[in-house]
């Protein structure tokens, strides 16, 4: 269909469904519709904002404090918000790509975050809201 070869992957936490839309029927929907073109341009910049993060984070964060903060994004937990939230189990190797370091990192700081609390594995994957300790005063 000419679409550009794409290079990385991508894994659903949960059931998904991916629509495309035509290109002419996107940029006329956006033209009309100034709601629709404002949420896309919102949208973009969050992610463009999330991405500058996640840089930021690669530069100056060490690799159990990104772990702490993807699992905290994951559960989508603030330090205000419930103390326990549980989200699916993602491989030990899942997790190091998506913080840039090995499987066997990932698997000691787990580890470590168990034996301290943070974490509980019981059929699902358990984050407490305490896990925001790992990450210090920022």
């Amino acid at each position: 269909m000419g679409y550009a070869l794409r290079t990385s992957t991508a894994e659903a936490l949960s059931d998904c469904v991916i629509v495309a839309i035509p290109k002419g029927k996107m940029m006329t929907l956006l033209r009309e519709n100034i709601k629709t073109s404002n949420d896309l341009v919102g949208s973009l910049l969050s992610k463009m904002k999330n991405d500058q993060e996640h840089v930021a984070d690669l530069l100056t964060c060490s690799a159990e404090q990104r772990l702490a903060r993807v699992l905290l994004r994951l559960a989508r937990l603030d330090a205000n918000g419930p103390s326990l939230v549980e989200i699916p189990v993602l491989s030990h190797q899942v997790l190091a790509e998506m913080i840039g370091t090995t499987r066997s990192r990932v698997n000691f700081f787990m580890n470590r975050f168990r034996k301290q609390r943070l974490i509980n594995y019981d059929g699902g994957l358990e984050i407490h809201r305490t896990l925001h300790k790992v990450l210090g005063k920022r």
